[in-house]
């Protein structure tokens, strides 16, 4: 498609719609924090560290072994996820493991691959 299929051949405003969805925004500030939120989702490898943690609480030698990495890679991704408020670790001794935050997480992810699959 060309840039002019994109452009409105007319150069009235509606008032009456534009009004309409002005009132019913969100505050900007709310949807640049949904911005930074979708792009902590953006990469490959934190996408699979949640899907592995959809299946069970893993450590992080867990994860680095199910997505054949290594678990310093696993541990900055996870700092990345758990500043996202995406996933929630506890200590168990020595060992940390890490989950899912809440059901959130799933739902989104279920969302998007909805999108993704249907026709």
């Amino acid at each position: 498609m060309s840039q002019s299929e994109y452009k409105c051949d007319c150069s009235t405003i509606h008032e009456v719609q534009v009004n309409e969805v002005k009132n019913k925004m969100f505050e900007d500030e709310l949807l640049f924090d949904l911005a930074d939120f979708f792009k902590v989702l953006g990469d490959s490898t934190r996408i699979r560290i949640i899907c592995a943690l959809f299946e069970s609480e893993l450590c992080v030698c867990d994860i680095a072994s199910v997505l054949n990495m290594t678990q310093s890679a696993i541990s900055h991704q996870l700092k990345t996820l758990k500043q996202a408020r995406l996933v929630k670790s506890r200590r168990d001794g020595k060992t940390m493991y890490y989950a899912l935050d809440d059901e959130h997480v799933q739902k989104i992810f279920d969302l998007g691959i909805i999108h993704l699959t249907h026709e």
